[in-house]
């Protein structure tokens, strides 16, 4: 018998710097009612979700930086958000900013979570990949400053049983490597939930700004197809304080098939009914891990960090 799981996709369009905490949670609660409205048991929001992508900004006033990050989740600004998922019935995956006593001082993370149709959070996954650079570049048109703005995850790849199935998370950047996928499908996926904030132009490699959405979407559907499993990666999208970022928020099957997609550069909620059976065949057979890996080859993964060309 099918496992089916209804998911939507909530793309966000632009959020203003000036635009408060309620007001954002204002439209998460109107995606997330129109979710309810069609049937959703799960709603995905994107990374960095409550506030404008402030690691576009060179930052240098402490109290200036903490005023981007959540000491707590819930908090009273959000509490809305997780109360109207419990009246509806309802999860969701909310990224946001995490500033956390840790180790004995203070420690800012690029996290999200995973919260249970009763409101109460599931799960937690800190950024692992970490783009960007940590030093201030001023002759760029806009910096990526979370090399400087916040600490590698620590939490590892955790998966939960959540949903019917086995449900994961990454953010962004992390699912342009495959490392990060194959740890998820370890450990059985079925399930990646995956926000992100992608500016069209990066300053680096501008001859790759129009293949933006065309690498977006071979990541991710690379990762579904190779670790069978349906994935749901969710957009910041438009022009945000002047920098274009892309959209094309979509669900996954575990083929590598797009099912659903945003067409918009604003919020927009896209959904689709997944099967989460539908990745046995691929899980059993081309991808059946037991019977085809050998790692016993792949010791070079894990031991060396840079590439290394032969003298």
């Amino acid at each position: 018998m099918p496992r089916i799981v209804t998911i939507g996709a909530a793309q966000m369009g632009p959020i203003a710097r000036s635009e408060s905490r309620p007001q954002v949670v204002e439209r998460l609660i109107a995606l997330l009612r129109q979710g309810a409205a069609t049937g959703c048991e799960l709603v995905v929001f994107p990374e960095a979700t409550l506030t404008a992508f402030f690691p576009h900004w060179w930052i240098e006033d402490a109290a200036e930086l903490d005023a981007w990050f959540e000491r707590e989740m819930p908090s009273n600004e959000t509490a809305p958000l997780f109360n109207e998922a419990r009246r509806l019935g309802v999860g969701f995956h909310l990224g946001y900013c995490e500033l956390v006593e840790e180790e004995g001082r203070q420690r800012r993370f690029n996290t999200a979570i995973l919260v249970g149709k009763d409101g109460q959070v599931i799960g937690k996954y800190r950024k692992i990949h970490l783009p960007g650079h940590a030093e201030h570049e001023p002759w760029r048109p806009f910096q990526n400053l979370e090399k400087r703005y916040f600490e590698v995850g620590n939490l590892g790849w955790p998966v939960w049983r959540a949903f019917g199935g086995v449900t994961g998370m990454m953010i962004c950047n992390d699912r342009r490597w495959p490392e990060a996928w194959r740890v998820l499908g370890l450990q059985g996926a079925e399930l990646v939930l995956l926000g992100y904030n992608t500016p069209r132009h990066d300053p680096t490699t501008p001859q790759h700004d129009r293949l933006a959405e065309f690498h977006n979407h071979l990541s991710m559907q690379a990762g579904a197809y190779q670790n069978g499993c349906w994935v749901v990666g969710v957009a910041k999208a438009g022009v945000e304080e002047g920098i274009e970022q892309i959209g094309g928020s979509c669900i996954i099957a575990p083929t590598g098939e797009i099912v659903a997609q945003a067409i918009t550069a604003g919020d927009e909620l896209v959904m689709a009914r997944c099967d989460l059976d539908a990745a046995n065949p691929i899980k059993r057979n081309i991808f059946n891990f037991a019977r085809h890996r050998r790692p016993e080859h792949y010791r070079m993964i894990v031991e060396r960090t840079g590439a290394e060309p032969p003298a």
